[in-house]
Parts: structure tokens; C-alpha cells; sequence
């Protein structure tokens, strides 16, 4: 099969000719139709995501149909359509997934980073962290939800029952979100970095009652705000806009150092937290609410040996909503 291979960090993805994965008990093999890229996977190449499994297949938001089961797997399966998320396995013994969080399990497998992913025309994957994608949406709009949906909903529900979100950064999870957002009746403010007009047009497009710059304040103060954007400095800025009591949370996988600030702005019991990863619930939540919204993936499409042009232009903010690769 063709696939978009990582050799070493830092370098670029290059495409080869390599086997197609051979079926292990427990697990389905998918003729990938579409894999969603994400600010992950450029994280996992600039080398700031260190334990990558090399030589690597990156991508982890496969949608693909079935075409092969392993032992233990009902062949019934083969022809369904299924999902593939970043979380790809946990040990399920811990102390985290006996707790039902298995998102910070210690042996955690990740999809496209300890295990090979969907930059490829195959894809194996572990049945058990798969998800049948609805009907409603088409391969390249499901694509995205199955990590800027499914991570930015559990950063959604970190919120509790904030009426007055903001959003730093404008991109494939805020687009998705901002509906979730508008669907429960809650008012989103997006940031964005000063001089980028075309986030802040694309959100007030995507139901943003007010797109401003992170750099000042929005006109009333907000309930939470999710930072997006890879960026400790966003999290002073983000502590500003909110008020007494409300939380902060950071959304991404990787953020570059925070800087010192004040303690007068986490007084007032504010909270600043992380996400990491997902669970299985929180999957079969989002996709449950997904069609009820009904959300819409704003979509950029590229052929498998584009794929590094593709994060090329993640990098640079050179479309607005989600990419998605298609082999």
C-alpha cells in the first residue's frame, strides 16, 4: 500500500510503498477513505511530542470502511463504516482506567504516534477504541470529529455550564465546537491573533457573537474561555477575560512555556486546567450529539502525497475549518 511515512523528527513525511498491516486478534483492518490532520501531528514531526514510534504512518482521524477482522471480531463488521480516534489502546488495569479515565492511563497506545495511522490506504485498529461513524456525515466531514470534535468536547464539557465561552485560536476544533456552542444556547467570543481579519470573519460565520484579538479584552467578562492555540501566553490573556470563579482550559496536547503573571488573576477562584486526550465515552457522547446539532465540517481536502503541504498549511493558517487527507 501507499502511505506517508515519518522517518526521523523534524524531517518531512515521505511516501513509499510498504505492507499492508497483517490482522492481529481484536482488531479490523480499514480501507481508509479519509484522515483528518491536526496541530498533533505537527507537534509529533517538529519533535516537541518526543516518543513517537519510528519509522511512522502519522494521522489518527481515519474513517475507513472494513475490510478484514481479526480473531475474536465479527465478520458481520466487514463493510461498516468506522472511526479511528488518537486514543488506540489502554492497559485497562490501572488505577485511571479502572476510575473510567482511561485518558491517562500510563500505557496508553495513541494512533499515529505509538501506533501507525490513517496518512495511508490501510489502517489496523483496535476494535474496542473504534466508533461507528452516523450516517449523517460523509467521510471527509466525519473525519474531523474524531479529534478536534471528540478532544474539543471534552474540553466543552471542562466548561460546566458557562454560558459565555471564549475561544483562542479559530480553527478545526473551535469551528466544531462553536456549533455544539450555539446549539445549547451559549455565546461564544473568539480571539485571534491581531491582523488575522480571516479568523475572525470565519467565526462570527460559524455563530461567534464577537471575534476580537487576544490581545484585548472582550466587552463583557466570560464565564470559561478554551485556548486552542498552542500558546502559554494565551493563558494570562485567557485568565483576564474571564470572571471570578470561571475556568480556563487548555485544550491542546503541546503549549510553549507559560509565562509568570500576577496572582492577582487566579485569585478570585479561578481555575486553569488541562485536557489530555480522550475516552471512550466522551466519543460515543459527541457522536451522539453530532447529527442532533447537526454539525458542519468546514473542509480542505488533499491527496495522500500532499500530506506535507497539508500541515505546511495548518502551520501557516492557510484555510479555515479542518483538512482532511484523502488516499
Amino acid at each position: 500500500m501507499r502511505a506517508m511515512v515519518l522517518g526521523a523528527a523534524r524531517e518531512p513525511m515521505r511516501l513509499a510503498d510498504v505492507p499492508v498491516p497483517v490482522l492481529i486478534p481484536g482488531h479490523i483492518l480499514l480501507k481508509v477513505a479519509a484522515c483528518g490532520i491536526c496541530r498533533t501531528d505537527l507537534h509529533i514531526i517538529d519533535g516537541e511530542l518526543d516518543s513517537p514510534v519510528l519509522p511512522l504512518i502519522p494521522g489518527h482521524q481515519i474513517v475507513g470502511r472494513v475490510v478484514g477482522v481479526g480473531e475474536g471480531v465479527n465478520p458481520a463488521l466487514v463493510g461498516s463504516r468506522m472511526g479511528v480516534p488518537w486514543l488506540g489502546g489502554s492497559c485497562g488495569a490501572c488505577i485511571y482506567c479502572r476510575e473510567g479515565r482511561e485518558n491517562l492511563c500510563d500505557n496508553a497506545q495513541y494512533t499515529g504516534y505509538t501506533l501507525n495511522g490513517g496518512f495511508a490506504e490501510y489502517a489496523r485498529a483496535d476494535l474496542r477504541f473504534c466508533f461507528p461513524i452516523p450516517d449523517d456525515f460523509p467521510d471527509l466531514q466525519a473525519a474531523p470529529l474524531l479529534c478536534a470534535g471528540l478532544i474539543g468536547y471534552r474540553a466543552y464539557t471542562m466548561t460546566g455550564a458557562a454560558h459565555r465561552i471564549g475561544f483562542f485560536g479559530f480553527g478545526a476544533a473551535a469551528h466544531i465546537l462553536a456549533q455544539v456552542a450555539r446549539h445549547d444556547h451559549r455565546e461564544v467570543y473568539s480571539f485571534a491573533r491581531r491582523g488575522d481579519d480571516a479568523s475572525r470573519e470565519f467565526a462570527m460565520k460559524m455563530g461567534a457573537v464577537w471575534a476580537g484579538y487576544s490581545d484585548e479584552p472582550p466587552p463583557i467578562p466570560l464565564d470559561a474561555a478554551i485556548i486552542f492555540a498552542p500558546a502559554g501566553e494565551l493563558v494570562p490573556a485567557a485568565l483576564k477575560a474571564v470572571r471570578k470563579g470561571g475556568v480556563v482550559v487548555c485544550a491542546g496536547i503541546h503549549m510553549s512555556d507559560i509565562p509568570s503573571f500576577s496572582y492577582s488573576l487566579l485569585w478570585g477562584e479561578r481555575v486553569v486546567r488541562s485536557v489530555a486526550n480522550l475516552t471512550r465515552r466522551d466519543g460515543e457522547e459527541f457522536l451522539r450529539i453530532a447529527p442532533h446539532v447537526p454539525i458542519r465540517t468546514e473542509v480542505t481536502s488533499y491527496p495522500l502525497e500532499r500530506a506535507n503541504e497539508a500541515l505546511a498549511d495548518l502551520r501557516a493558517g492557510n484555510f479555515k475549518g479542518a483538512a482532511v487527507i484523502v488516499p
